[in-house]
């Protein structure tokens, strides 16, 4: 397959801080390690994917055990579906411990947590990494997120970006207080830092008001790596705004090569270039000697999982209760309106099932059409996974891949012993990491100081941010 090699496929793999992977019946795999609330499980798999020259890990996350299903955590609990969250901040500190090119990512909410506080956190994060820290930033999904931090009830998803907008605006311009050069360090003179080149934010706006300076300078890449999901509507405008590194789920190539060139167009439309924009899409892997031997292993993999797993997810992600509702029954108008979680989830079962009012069953039957989860699954020896992959990222489907191991750490293992070597061989995935940072493994440009500043006052399209404090 002709290919151009100045382009290359980046890969991501995707984490939980918990008993299993994003496929809830990956614990009970008879090869998953049980040692998931240890630092050295987490160092394991960052080994294994910084030999692979994987681009980055990174940590989806949620705010609350999963307990929608029936207004109980119970079945969560004995089933293992997810049961454990534990915050990848910490974790992400022993994985850069046990690694030096591996980008780290963690996912961080902008419902229920204030923008200074984040732009600390992470600011320091990719300080103690040398520059290889991204944030997934994410409004939240649920109701049970928000009983956790004492509301009674989830934003409405439109409000929730909203809010999004200007918490982002609010970091960037944290992260912009500290010029590159500011620091002296001077002991004759006795000058630590030059106060004309650390700046205020002093910013009021709709929903917070956060003065600054921050207390943590630049970093080696400048400031974190911006990943964002957003796939439709609202959530598709703000990752078009800020996503550097997009995470997304298409079903099949041609709706991937359909849905890139939509998001693209809407990131230029943003006023942003479109090739300073990763799009990756997540899926599983299923590798073995033989397309047989793979296809006997993805049937036990689909063997794991329980009716209870995709029930107790899709009632968190979509934030409803399907526990006293008739398995069969249409969803009525109002209440496909009502669901206020995950929508571009339910705009795809929407979309994939033909029906404007799907069922309970339409949406379980839907999370479990590629037999493991909504992800694409490529499973057979690592020349056909490759080829897969390889028709994915020549034909414009995606950027890259988000690989969701089906049990760890043997997933990630299999995937980089067997299918890395195969791509690399390609020439269609590098053989070593380009750089220091995440930035420059990324190919994406180091930002400098005062960037966000000129843009914030200059504003963008003739409408100011910000006016200065």
């Amino acid at each position: 397959m002709a290919h151009d090699t100045s382009r290359q496929m980046t890969l991501i793999g995707f984490l939980q801080a918990q008993n299993c992977s994003t496929y809830p019946g990956s614990w009970r795999h008879g090869g998953a390690m049980q040692d998931f609330m240890s630092p050295e499980y987490y160092q394991r798999i960052a080994r294994t994917l910084e030999e692979g020259k994987f681009h980055l890990a990174f940590f989806d996350d949620r705010l609350a055990m999963p307990d929608i299903y029936g207004d109980d955590h119970a079945q969560t609990v004995e089933h293992g579906v997810r049961a454990v969250k534990m915050d990848p901040s910490p974790i992400l500190t022993a994985m850069a411990m046990a690694t030096t090119h591996l980008g780290l990512g963690a996912t961080y909410s902008t419902t229920y947590y204030e923008p200074y506080h984040v732009a600390r956190h992470f600011a320091t994060l990719d300080l103690m990494t040398k520059g290889r820290v991204a944030w997934n930033v994410v409004t939240s999904l649920n109701d049970s997120e928000a009983a956790n931090f004492g509301r009674e009830m989830h934003l409405e998803h439109d409000l929730r970006y909203d809010r999004a907008d200007e918490f982002l605006e609010t970091v960037m311009g944290h992260w912009d207080s500290w010029e590159d050069d500011a620091l002296i360090l001077d002991k004759q003179s006795g000058r630590f830092a030059d106060p004309a080149k650390v700046h205020r934010l002093d910013h009021k706006g709709a929903y917070f008001s956060s003065r600054g300076p921050l207390t943590v300078p630049r970093s080696q890449q400048g400031h974190p790596v911006l990943i964002q999901a957003g796939q439709s509507g609202r959530g598709r405008a703000f990752a078009s705004r800020w996503g550097e590194l997009i995470f997304v789920v298409y079903p099949n190539l041609a709706a991937g090569k359909k849905q890139r060139a939509e998001l693209r167009q809407s990131v230029l439309d943003a006023g942003r270039d479109p090739e300073k924009v990763k799009v990756a899409t997540a899926c599983y892997t299923v590798v073995a000697e033989s397309d047989e031997i793979a296809q006997q292993q993805r049937d036990y993999i689909d063997s794991l999982a329980r009716p209870i797993d995709s029930l107790t997810l899709l009632c968190e992600v979509l934030n409803t209760d399907f526990s006293k509702r008739d398995y069969d029954a249409p969803f009525t108008d109002a209440e496909m309106k009502a669901i206020s979680g995950w929508t571009g989830f339910r705009d795809r079962v929407v979309m994939l099932s033909g029906k404007q009012n799907p069922s309970v069953r339409d949406f379980v039957d839907f999370s479990n059409r590629a037999r493991l989860n909504e992800f694409p699954v490529f499973a057979g020896t690592a020349k056909t996974v490759a080829d897969q992959m390889e028709q994915w990222f020549v034909e414009g489907g995606c950027d890259g891949f988000v690989i969701s191991p089906t049990h760890v750490p043997g997933g990630y293992e299999d995937f980089v012993r067997q299918v890395v070597p195969e791509l690399q061989r390609r020439g269609v995935f590098r053989k070593d990491y380009d750089g220091s940072t995440l930035r420059e493994n990324l190919g994406l440009a180091r930002p400098d100081a005062g960037d966000w500043r000129k843009q914030a006052f200059a504003g963008v399209n003739g409408e100011p941010m910000r006016k200065a404090g």
